[in-house]
């Protein structure tokens, strides 16, 4: 055996040798930097720089570097697209509008500025130049993630501003390249345009239907994550088609499939875990290999632009964001969240610079400037983020602590399950009812009794289901495995021994004629508890429904579950990203616009007028194949309880047999009843009795009013 062929030579070329070095670095760079509190995106750009061809020559930036870097700068811009909340986006849009116009043109008319009169440079050189300072990539995002505001207004707004400078830079990058090519006519800007407006024509149209069907006809983990990642790299690459930049593409994929991605889901969970674990990093190692420090300092001038181009940069975006600033009046933890996120110079920069270079306009000092920019810039950017994040965090937590908001009570979510085929919709369900930033688990029980046949096998293997759906969310559940001598009393007993505050089941399916529609483990439920109980039986993936339709029966506004079911709506509605319709009476609509309001759930919302119950015939023709229905009903002996609400069952199964509904009951006020089981004979069900006399009192209550009707109109008649 030659030693010589074992022992790896520099540069080291061997596959596996590379892929152990870069995962040790991702590994230990930001555990070594956190101690020093540095954020962990320059340690990775400072160790791409160590063992790149600049440094000790350990790795090459090969053809891998190239790959993974490309995928990990469009799963950044993916991931920014994918986590932005698009009603806030909406709202702050001429935040982001203006401050896209600032970043633009302040860069440009300073840049040019400097680059003619200091560098001494020629106005075409001095333009493009310019544009590679207005254009900056997001290299801080991943900050900005891990502190979970990614949603903030600062964020949101420095997003939309990256879109508008980066889209004008490749622009004007595009016009001088030509220019210089001699290709810049009027068929060049009209076959601009039409590529534009086709692209963004299919990816509009076409994407959100691709992707609704696809859900609803796949719900392998693997195939969704696959199936997303496909859309994300061919809008990426119809992007190049169209004149534009990928990075484009890819935030545009996102901000598309952001409706069909929860924020709090197994899919999310999954494609954030691999983009920050391996794509995202590979891109910043891949970014410290091109700095070469030895090219710089090789010469006065070379120094001399590195340190024009880093300061010119950096001031150009700190202009920018102080006039957004001082333009919409924000705080000022706000302009250093958009100047950090702003100011980091990597993608669309160096496909200036090398475009630049290639046609003769930079010559080699302008790209190891270029180079020393990336590096200032991306450093500054991080340190200004990190501590713009962790001021918003404790303003954001000093803010929900002061204001008075609403009592939302407790979020103990327990789900009932036996059959698989509905365990993973009933534990996706009850991930959107639940606060993402309340950390209390949810629970699954699983009851068997004297009837049941079940050995214990096929429990546990349902509740390991659970479990795993549940934990791919990165949501903490307990599972309960339980013996009792009816399933009902097992559900309600577990239910007082873990201070449950609602419970989500599924819609059984009818044994036989004779058999209810709720069935009689439900029907024994919603008599044993007081509890809030969604009944549900979805047909296609909940991420997947355009829209919620809630119907709410008048007087609802008094039950003592009123907050806590329109918190738990609400919550459902802001994480699918659809539109909730709220049918009601006009008391209710307006108690429900004011928890809406006082809550700041800041989702899409409508309100119809639903006079009387009688008249929820009509929304047979509103509610669609694709929409959630959700109706409020009500126990026997609750205010809002409609004698209406006895014919529900055949209702629903006459008119709703194919929808995908919830039957939501509130929490009532009182002291929960005991169950009587046939096993008893001396137990009486009290609760049933009384509800007649209920029905005789409703029903005379209607007849007297009928009549006070009657008389006044005899009254104006005569």
């Amino acid at each position: 055996m030659n030693i010589e062929n074992i022992i790896p030579t520099l540069p080291f070329t061997n596959p596996v040798l590379i892929f152990f070095i870069v995962l040790t670095i991702i590994l230990f760079a930001p555990l070594l930097l956190n101690r020093f509190r540095i954020p962990h995106i320059i340690g990775l750009i400072i160790a791409g720089m160590i063992i790149g061809p600049h440094g000790f020559g350990l790795l090459e930036r090969d053809s891998s570097f190239q790959i993974f870097g490309n995928v990990g700068l469009l799963y950044l811009m993916f991931l920014a697209g994918l986590e932005m909340d698009i009603n806030d986006f909406k709202k702050n849009k001429t935040q982001g509008i203006v401050f896209g116009l600032y970043t633009f043109f302040i860069p440009m008319i300073l840049g040019t500025t400097i680059s003619y009169y200091t560098l001494h440079f020629n106005l075409e050189t001095s333009i493009l130049l310019a544009s590679m300072y207005a254009s900056h990539t997001l290299v801080a995002y991943p900050i900005v993630s891990r502190y979970g505001i990614s949603r903030a207004t600062s964020v949101t707004t420095t997003i939309a501003g990256t879109i508008i400078t980066v889209l004008g830079a490749l622009i004007i990058l595009a016009v001088i390249a030509g220019m210089q090519q001699g290709e810049i006519n009027e068929i060049f800007w009209i076959r601009l345009l039409i590529s534009i407006t086709i692209y963004c024509t299919i990816i509009i149209y076409s994407f959100p239907r691709i992707t609704r069907w696809f859900f609803k006809k796949y719900d392998d983990n693997v195939s969704q994550y696959i199936f997303v990642l496909a859309l994300v790299f061919s809008a990426s690459f119809m992007a190049q088609l169209a004149g534009l930049e990928a990075i484009i593409g890819a935030f545009f994929a996102g901000v598309v499939l952001n409706r069909f991605i929860p924020a709090v889901s197994p899919l999310m969970n999954r494609i954030e875990f691999v983009g920050n674990a391996l794509f995202i990093p590979y891109f910043l190692i891949g970014v410290g290999m091109l700095i070469n420090l030895h090219g710089v300092f090789s010469s006065t001038e070379a120094i001399i632009v590195a340190i024009n181009m880093s300061i010119v940069a950096t001031a150009s975006k700190w202009i920018a964001a102080w006039f957004t600033q001082k333009t919409f009046k924000l705080p000022k933890v706000d302009r250093n969240m958009i100047f950090g996120l702003s100011n980091a110079q990597a993608a669309a920069t160096l496909a200036a610079v090398l475009i630049g270079y290639d046609l003769g306009l930079f010559n080699s000092n302008v790209l190891n400037g270029t180079v020393i920019m990336i590096l200032v810039t991306c450093t500054i950017s991080s340190f200004v983020t990190e501590k713009a994040a962790r001021e918003l965090v404790t303003k954001q937590q000093q803010d929900d602590y002061l204001k008075d908001k609403i009592d939302t009570g407790e979020e103990r979510i327990l789900i009932p399950i036996a059959n698989p085929d509905t365990i993973e919709n009933l534990v996706n369900l009850a991930i959107l009812l639940k606060n993402p930033k309340k950390k209390t688990p949810l629970y699954a029980i699983n009851v068997t009794d004297d009837k049941s046949q079940d050995n214990g096998f096929n429990a546990k293997n349902a509740l390991q289901k659970a479990a795993k759906i549940a934990s791919s969310a990165d949501v903490e559940m307990e599972t309960i495995a339980r013996y009792d001598m009816n399933i009902a009393s097992g559900i309600i007993h577990t239910m007082k021994e873990k201070n449950i505050s609602e419970i989500v089941i599924g819609l059984h399916h009818k044994a036989n004629i004779v058999d209810s529609f709720f069935g009689t483990k439900t029907e024994s439920l919603l008599k044993g508890t007081n509890k809030m109980v969604a009944i549900t039986k979805c047909t296609i993936p909940v991420n997947t429904v355009t829209r919620i339709v809630i119907a709410v029966p008048e007087k609802a506004e008094f039950e003592t579950g009123f907050v806590k079911w329109v918190d738990r709506v609400a919550n459902m509605v802001k994480q699918v990203g659809c539109r909730a319709i709220f049918y009601a009476h006009p008391n209710t609509i307006i108690q429900l616009k004011a928890i809406l309001r006082k809550g700041k759930y800041n989702i899409r919302n409508e309100f119809e007028i639903l006079d009387n119950w009688e008249d929820i015939l009509m929304l047979t023709g509103i509610v669609l194949q694709d929409d959630l229905f959700i109706i409020v009903s009500a126990r026997h002996t609750s205010v809002s309880y409609n004698t209406e609400f006895d014919k529900l069952p055949s209702f629903l199964s006459k008119y709703f047999a194919g929808n995908n509904i919830v039957v939501l009951y509130p929490e009532q006020f009182g002291k929960e009843s005991q169950l009587s089981f046939f096993s008893d004979p001396r137990s009486m069900d009290v609760q049933r009795d009384y509800t007649r006399f209920i029905g005789l009192r409703l029903f005379l209550e209607n007849l007297l009013k009928k009549k006070k009707r009657w008389g006044h109109r005899n009254q104006k008649k005569g």
